[in-house]
C-alpha cells in the first residue's frame, strides 16, 4: 500500500503581501519604541493624574471624583483642580483592565495611538494622490516629524489627539468625493468631529471651527443639506458637554488660568491680543529653528518641532494648490484646517505650544501630497499638453531632482534629531518628576504611617504618592492628602511640593520636592 503525501497548498499572493506588511509594521512599531522604558525617564504630573485615574475606572469605573463613567473626569483638588477629556482616559483604563497599570504599558500605548495615526496619515496620502510612493513619503515623515514623535511618548491628553484628527480627514475625504453624501458618511464626520472635540481641551474650539469649514464643500443643494445633517448630529453630541458646563461652572477655570482672556475681557482688547499671537505662532523661524521651548515637549538644542524639508513640501503644496487645484474643494478644506489649527493655542498666552497645537503638523504633512504629485509626476503625465512642458527649469528631471534634495534633507535632519533625542532625552528628570520618585522611595521605606501629602507652589503632587502606591500594590490608604493650606500633625512625615517648610526639620530635597517632620 502506498501512500500520497499530502498537497501543501502554496500562500495566495495577497495573504503573502498582508503577511509581509504586518510584519513590516510590527518591526516597525519596535523601532519607533526604541528606549521608550527610560526615555522620557520619570512620568510627569499630569502623566500620573491621567494613569490614576484611568487605573480606577478600570477597577470601579469611577475616576478618582465624582461618578461611575463620567464625561470628564476631575483631577486634584483645591486650587489645582481641572477636568480631563474622557478620550485618553478611557482608552488606558481598558489597556489596564487587560494588563495592569503601568508607566511603560501607558506609554507604549501613547506611542501606538501616535504611530497608528502616522501609517493611517500615510494611508490617506497614498489615497488622495493614488500612489503608494507618496504615501510612504507621508507616512515616513510623518514617524520621523519631532512633533508627532515627541508627543506620542507623553501620557497627555494629546497623545490620541492625532489620530482622532487622521480619522475625521479620512470620513471627510470619502464623503467629498460623492454628489450627495450617505448617511454613512454624514455619521462618519459627525462622529470624528465628537471624538476629536471630546478628545482634548482645544476641540471644544477646533471641533466646531472644523465643523464650520465643511461649508467648503457647499456646491448645490444636496450638498448643502449633507452639510446640514452633519452639523445636526454633530450638534446634538455636544448637548452632553454643554449641560456638563452648566453643572460645572469650574469647567472653565483652567482655561482662564492659562489664557489672556478673563470674564471681563473686552473685545478690543482680545482681538488685538489674538492676532498678535496668531502670526506668533504661525512664525515659521520658531517652528523650524527653535521649536517649543518647554523641554518636555520638546528636545533642547535639537532645532524645531517640525522638519524644513517637510515645512519646504508644504510651501510647495500651498503653491500647487492656488495654480493646479484652485477648484478643488478638498484641498481647500485642508487649507483652511491649516489655519484652523492654529485659533485654539492662539488663545492662551504661551508661545508655540506645541500641545495645544497639535493638529497642525498633521495640515502641514497633508499638504506635502500635492507638492510630491507635481514633483514626483509620471513621465506619462508630461505627454498631455496640459502638463508642465518637459523642458526649462520645471521639468520633469529637475523636479525629480528637487525632490530628491528635499528628501535627503529631510533623512539628514531626522537622522540629526533622533540622534540628540536619544542622547539628551534620559537627561530630562527635572521636568518629569523623577526627583518626586526619589522622595517617595525613602518616605515608604521608613515605618511612619501614614504619610501626609501637602501640595503647594509647585502643584499637587500627592497624585504622584497614589499612582506609585498602585504600582506596588500598596493601598493609598498609607497616605494622607491634605486639604490646600492645611497643615500636617507634630511629628509627621510628609512628601511636600512647598518651596519651603516652616516649623519642620528637613530630612531631604530633591528637585523641586521636599520631604520632612513636621514639628
Amino acid at each position: 500500500m502506498s501512500f500520497s503525501k499530502p498537497k501543501i497548498r502554496p500562500i495566495a499572493p495577497r495573504t503573502r503581501r498582508i503577511l509581509l506588511w504586518t510584519a513590516v509594521t510590527v518591526l516597525a512599531y519596535f523601532i519607533y519604541v526604541y528606549g521608550i522604558s527610560s526615555n522620557p525617564p520619570g512620568f510627569y504630573l499630569d502623566e500620573s493624574g491621567l494613569a490614576y485615574n484611568a487605573y480606577l475606572v478600570s477597577m470601579t469605573g469611577a475616576g478618582e471624583f465624582g461618578p461611575r463613567f463620567p464625561l470628564y473626569f476631575q483631577l486634584y483638588t483645591g486650587g489645582f483642580t481641572q477636568y480631563s477629556n474622557p478620550t485618553q482616559i478611557y482608552l488606558l483604563a481598558v489597556l489596564f483592565w487587560i494588563v495592569g497599570p503601568g508607566i511603560l504599558i501607558a506609554r507604549l500605548c501613547a506611542a501606538a495611538c501616535v504611530f497608528g495615526a502616522c501609517l493611517l496619515l500615510g494611508t490617506l496620502a497614498a489615497r488622495v494622490a493614488e500612489r503608494r510612493l507618496i504615501g510612504v513619503i507621508v507616512g515616513a515623515a510623518a514617524l520621523l516629524t519631532p512633533w508627532l514623535f515627541e508627543v506620542g511618548r507623553l501620557v497627555l491628553e494629546t497623545f490620541f489627539y492625532p489620530m482622532a484628527i487622521v480619522l475625521f480627514l479620512w470620513a471627510v475625504f470619502l464623503a467629498q468625493k460623492k454628489e450627495v453624501w450617505s448617511w454613512g458618511n454624514v455619521f462618519a464626520v459627525a462622529m470624528s468631529l465628537t471624538l476629536l472635540t471630546y478628545s482634548y481641551t482645544i476641540g471644544r474650539l477646533l471641533g466646531p471651527l472644523l465643523a464650520f469649514g465643511l461649508i467648503v464643500f457647499v456646491s448645490n443643494r444636496k450638498r448643502l443639506i449633507s452639510v446640514l445633517k452633519t452639523w445636526i448630529i454633530f450638534g446634538l453630541t455636544l448637548v452632553p458637554a454643554f449641560i456638563y458646563r452648566l453643572q460645572h461652572p469650574d469647567i472653565s477655570t483652567r482655561f482662564y488660568l492659562i489664557s489672556y482672556i478673563k470674564p471681563d475681557s473686552k473685545w478690543s482688547d482680545i482681538i488685538p491680543r489674538f492676532l498678535s499671537r496668531f502670526f506668533q505662532d504661525l512664525n515659521p523661524v520658531t517652528m523650524l529653528y527653535r521649536g517649543d521651548i518647554n523641554p518636555r515637549h520638546h528636545i533642547p538644542d535639537a532645532y524645531g518641532s517640525f522638519f524644513i524639508a517637510a515645512f519646504v513640501l508644504a510651501i510647495i503644496g500651498m503653491i500647487v494648490i492656488f495654480v493646479r487645484h484652485r477648484h478643488d474643494r478638498w484641498w481647500w478644506f485642508i487649507v483652511f484646517g491649516l489655519f484652523a489649527s492654529v485659533v485654539p493655542g492662539s488663545l492662551t498666552v504661551d508661545p508655540f505650544h506645541t500641545l495645544r497645537m497639535i493638529a497642525y503638523p498633521v495640515f502641514l504633512l497633508m499638504l506635502s501630497v500635492p507638492a510630491l504629485e507635481w514633483l514626483l509626476e509620471k513621465s506619462s503625465a508630461d505627454a498631455n499638453p496640459a502638463s508642465q512642458s518637459d523642458r526649462g527649469f520645471f521639468s520633469l528631471k529637475n523636479r525629480r531632482m528637487l525632490a530628491s534634495a528635499i528628501i535627503i534633507l529631510g533623512i539628514v535632519e531626522a537622522s540629526f534629531f533622533h540622534s540628540r533625542y536619544y542622547r539628551l532625552g534620559p537627561k530630562r528628570g527635572y521636568v518629569f518628576d523623577t526627583a518626586y520618585k526619589t522622595l517617595y522611595d525613602d518616605a515608604v521605606s521608613g515605618p511612619e504611617r501614614p504619610i501626609y501629602l501637602v501640595d503647594a507652589t509647585w502643584g499637587p503632587a500627592y497624585m504622584h504618592s497614589f499612582w506609585y502606591a498602585t504600582l506596588e500594590g500598596r493601598g493609598t490608604d498609607e497616605f494622607v492628602h491634605m486639604d490646600y493650606g492645611k497643615r500636617p500633625p507634630s511629628g509627621s512625615i510628609v512628601i511636600s511640593s512647598e518651596q519651603n517648610c516652616s516649623n519642620c526639620e528637613m530630612i531631604r530635597k530633591e528637585g523641586i520636592y521636599l520631604i520632612y517632620r513636621q514639628k
